[in-house]
């Protein structure tokens, strides 16, 4: 599948319904999600510092962030978007020249937050903010091509301002042009509503905290569109290694280990996974489309 195929059908699973994008931090991870049924991928910032041993805010630059993302595209043959936390830029330009970049290394869209990546994680004042999605969109509409961007106010997680702000600031995000509004981990099923009711465009939802209680239909019966999982996935693969480990090592147990996937079947989800033009070798395909 080319790249502008894959631009189009991201753009699309935006258009209607709901669907879940899983979050891979490496080529095998993306594979296996690939395998099992997932039509588009996204990156996390935080699964991604995991694997270089590295906190998650702030935990990788733009330029490791972007060869991340390279990747993933590289790994299969479904659309991905990328999770660049504050854009790697306090000033518009800077998240504009993010924007510019993910659409280089052939991302379908990306994610840009409205958190200060510094002490205590701040969160930009609202009227930055706002310039700040505005020039991403720009950037984004520049591409001549889908490319889906995602606002994030992410205030409410992070305990810097409430739900009423949050929403403020989705609705300014929306009128900047922002494709897609997501306000991570609402406290509940209520606060999540009210985002819904709030905004016209697409929202998506994150399956973390509360929100982990639903389930896909309930979350597409409230009007979510898309559904992504962060870190948890590889959150549930480290706390696997945690307690493998700390069996072998305390009590002196192997019995995790007896939920070991087999060879063949990991071999077997990764070669599908690939897709019929999978590029062992890791290239990443054409950024033309071509």
């Amino acid at each position: 599948m080319t790249l502008t195929r894959r631009h189009e059908g991201f753009a699309g699973l935006h258009a209607s319904g709901c669907f879940v994008l899983p979050n891979p931090w490496d080529a095998g991870s993306a594979r296996m999600m690939a395998a099992i049924g997932a039509k588009a991928l996204a990156t996390s910032s935080a699964a991604h510092a995991f694997t270089l041993g590295r906190p998650d805010v702030g935990g990788v630059s733009r330029d490791e962030a972007l060869a991340h993302a390279e990747a993933i595209v590289a790994a299969t043959p479904l659309p991905v978007s990328g999770d660049f936390e504050n854009g790697f830029a306090d000033d518009p330009d800077g998240v504009a020249q993010t924007v510019r970049l993910a659409g280089g290394v052939g991302l379908s869209g990306c994610s840009i937050e409205d958190t200060q990546m510094t002490g205590g994680t701040p969160a930009y004042p609202f009227e930055l903010a706002v310039e700040r999605v505005r020039a991403a969109v720009a950037a984004a509409r520049a591409l001549k091509r889908p490319f889906m961007l995602c606002a994030r106010a992410d205030g409410v997680m992070n305990g810097t301002y409430d739900l009423a702000e949050g929403i403020r600031r989705l609705l300014a995000f929306e009128a900047a042009g922002a494709d897609l509004l997501y306000l991570p981990v609402p406290p509940g099923r209520a606060e999540l509503r009210a985002v819904l009711s709030a905004v016209t465009k697409p929202v998506n939802a994150l399956a973390a905290g509360p929100l982990r209680a639903l389930t896909v239909a309930d979350l597409a019966a409230m009007g979510v569109r898309r559904i992504s999982t962060g870190s948890q996935i590889a959150r549930v693969t480290h706390a696997a290694i945690r307690d493998a480990v700390a069996a072998m090592l305390g009590p002196g147990s192997f019995v995790p280990l007896m939920q070991a996937a087999g060879g063949d079947e990991i071999d077997a989800l990764l070669r599908r996974g690939a897709g019929p033009g999978g590029r062992a070798g890791g290239q990443p395909p054409d950024p033309r489309g071509i």
